[in-house]
């Protein structure tokens, strides 16, 4: 059973501004001839990497609720031209929305195992999914949306 992580996604408001944020970076690594590969850069190496990798997926809170997740690929630890540690977490650059659910504010990262893990939007869903995510918010806080 994959294990998964939890992050905050400082500084958007909607997984359409973390999705142009993402373009907006690999189309900036293409222009400098750099390979286009989408990473997350963490202080801390994560100890249960293998569990990480076996199918596992980051997932994004954002503003106050778990929203969407990328799927790990891999985890590169590395040292920074400051000599400090780093991980480099790779991921699939394909955000998936899953069914928000609130998560309180936290420093770095948190474990999150897969029972625990919010759903992927569905088939079902797809109306969902596409409506403004001001008014699956709202729709939320007044209880006519799970």
């Amino acid at each position: 059973m994959p294990l998964h992580l939890l992050k905050l996604c400082v500084g958007v408001d909607s997984i359409r501004d973390l999705e142009s944020w993402i373009a907006e970076r690999l189309a900036g690594l293409r222009e400098r001839g750099e390979k286009p590969e989408r990473f997350h850069t963490t202080r801390m190496v994560p100890k249960r990497a293998a569990e990480l990798l076996d199918g596992g997926s980051l997932y994004w809170v954002i503003r106050g609720q778990i929203a969407a997740r990328e799927t790990l690929l891999d985890i590169r630890p590395f040292t920074d031209a400051e000599g400090i540690h780093r991980c480099k977490l790779v991921l699939d650059s394909k955000v998936v929305p899953v069914m928000p659910r609130p998560y309180r504010a936290f420093q770095g990262w948190r474990y999150l195992a897969a029972h625990e893990a919010p759903r992927d939007f569905g088939a079902s869903a797809a109306e969902i999914a596409d409506m403004p995510e001001a008014m699956r918010r709202e729709l939320r806080e007044l209880g006519l949306l799970y």
